[in-house]
């Protein structure tokens, strides 16, 4: 079998699983492989970039098809939200995946899917560095939800945090029935930052209205049948 990079990208994806990220080293990846180191920088430069690789490919398997841009009729917000959701449960799904994640810097193949998604986020009125800034922020979000939520399931079953229902904090005890578990979390905290966006966005519009003639950008607002990021 010829040794490609996304071969060994896939097999340094199942090790972080399978031993977590300190476990995996460049000459254990290249005797899980069967082959040389030398044959393996061939294709990666360092485990630095090894793991680039492997956030990549972590994201790409997020979903069937081509999410860099809406759907036909489906709104910015909707979409980057539908997006953040994706990426959680992906990285909900694999050992050390934030690890992996965090810190990423974007390899070749990723630029041009970047560049798509930016430009929906210009087309719907943000500067380019301010779409940069959105999505990073977005990704840092779901990155520190993930961190939260994997470290909470990491505690042992016999550390009991403190019991705050009593008297003297009635607003914890109220709280504690409504309060939710992770997912309810996550999705208060996506619907937040979707908000502001659309409120930017919408701000954006009144100041800044479409020359004639052109197609406006769908918004949830505009698009009343579709839901505000599950909430």
């Amino acid at each position: 079998m010829a040794v490609t990079r996304e071969l060994i990208v896939r097999a340094a994806a199942a090790m972080v699983d399978e031993v977590g990220i300190d476990g995996v080293t460049l000459r254990a990846l290249a005797g899980r492989l069967g082959i040389s180191a030398p044959t393996l920088y061939w294709h990666v430069r360092d485990k630095r970039h090894l793991m680039d690789l492997v956030a990549e490919q972590v994201l790409a398997d997020m979903a069937p098809g081509d999410r860099h841009a809406p759907r036909p009729g489906e709104s910015v917000t909707d979409w980057l939200g539908e997006v953040a959701r994706q990426q959680r449960a992906v990285l909900l799904a694999h050992r050390d995946s934030v690890r992996v994640v965090a810190g990423n810097r974007p390899t070749e193949g990723a630029l041009p899917g970047i560049e798509q998604t930016l430009g929906v986020l210009v087309g719907a009125g943000l500067e380019p560095g301010e779409a940069v800034r959105v999505l990073t922020a977005i990704g840092s979000f779901v990155i520190g939800d993930v961190l939260e939520t994997q470290a909470a399931a990491d505690r042992p079953a016999d550390d009991d945090p403190a019991d705050p229902l009593r008297p003297e904090f009635p607003l914890l005890t109220r709280a504690a029935g409504t309060i939710g578990g992770d997912d309810d979390r996550f999705t208060e905290g996506l619907t937040l930052l979707m908000d502001g966006l659309q409120a930017r966005l919408d701000r954006r519009a009144s100041t800044h209205p479409a020359p004639p003639g052109a197609e406006p950008t769908r918004t949830a607002r505009q698009d009343g049948h579709l839901g505000r990021m599950g909430a």
